[in-house]
């Protein structure tokens, strides 16, 4: 099970304990509803900033693939050019022999 799993699974258990807590706890009906409010908003901050955790990582993890792919594709591109002028050159090393050993077999 994911971390993010585990976190959202023991901030839901938490919130549905202090609820059943507060309901059941024997206070007046408008202290018990503001108790409760202060727990949701309480229970939102901390569900606001797991998100905001959740996507600066999956930010983070994102912009370093996307470097990574780049530097690939870069390392390619240089592989890629590096092949062409050798095979270049090895054309144009055949080619001149060849036009040799033509020369010397018709001389």
């Amino acid at each position: 099970m994911s971390t993010g799993k585990v976190v959202l699974g023991a901030l839901a258990g938490l919130a549905i304990g202090a609820i059943a807590g507060i309901l059941f706890a024997p206070e007046k009906g408008s202290t018990t509803r503001r108790q409760i409010m202060d727990k949701g908003d309480e229970y939102m901050d901390g569900a606001k900033s797991k998100f905001s955790d959740v996507r600066d990582s999956l930010t983070n993890k994102y912009e370093k693939a996307k470097r990574d792919v780049e530097g690939f594709v870069d390392k390619g591109k240089a592989k890629y050019e590096s092949v062409r002028k050798d095979v270049k050159n090895a054309a144009a090393e055949f080619k001149h022999e060849a036009a040799q050993d033509f020369n010397q077999a018709t001389s």
